[in-house]
């Protein structure tokens, strides 16, 4: 008699597929919401795994089995700039060492894998909301043609229209209201042309 096949080790890729699946079912009767694989942060410093665009900015970290955490401090440093939300997706191994390393008001999701290699996700913590969110850290996320196209909009350009996109970045972080620089940034993200729902942006 022939024995069973094991499960593969589970690893990121293998997390990040069903995570992409259990979203794309979750936001597929809204046409506002943008699902982004590596969305980069800081000038490209830093990138989220999984971030969903919608009314809020909910950013995802994916750790397995198979990671180290060695990142993980710097990541939510720089994650906790600019998400709303944050949810740490991560295997059973690590889970409680991962949990001492972020905030209290992130998420939990544990990803558990079936004899058969099929992964399903537990809540262990719900994601609260970041109340402190980093305006340059934020304005940092748009082009440096978006972000001056809003300072035009909002007349505070005067100066920096040739600056190159730091100037501009610091301005638009300068000058604006956060609740407002938080909806039009989403709104931008969301509205690029190049990203789409089912095929993210890299």
């Amino acid at each position: 008699m022939m024995k069973p096949m094991r499960a593969m080790k589970m690893k990121d890729i293998h997390i990040r597929a069903a995570l992409k699946r259990k979203l794309s079912a979750f936001y597929r009767g809204d046409s506002e919401a943008l699902v982004v694989e590596e969305m980069g942060l800081r000038d490209g410093a830093a990138r989220i795994d999984v971030a969903v665009i919608s009314e809020s900015l909910h950013g995802f970290e994916l750790k397995s089995d198979s990671d180290r955490l060695d990142r993980l401090p710097r990541q939510s440093a720089a994650y906790g700039a600019i998400f709303d939300r944050m949810t740490l997706v991560v295997g059973p191994r690590l889970r409680e060492k991962a949990t001492e390393l972020i905030p209290a008001w992130w998420g939990i999701e544990l990803a558990e894998q079936a004899p058969d290699g099929r992964i399903s996700f537990k809540t262990i913590r719900t994601a609260g909301e970041n109340l402190a969110i980093d305006a340059l850290a934020l304005a940092k996320l748009l082009w440096r043609e978006e972000a001056l196209a809003l300072l035009i909009e909002i007349g505070h350009a005067r100066g920096v229209l040739s600056k190159p996109r730091a100037r501009i970045h610091a301005r638009l972080a300068e000058v604006s209201d956060l609740a407002f620089l938080r909806y039009r940034v989403r709104d931008r993200l969301r509205n690029r042309a190049a990203w789409r729902f089912d095929a993210p942006q890299k």
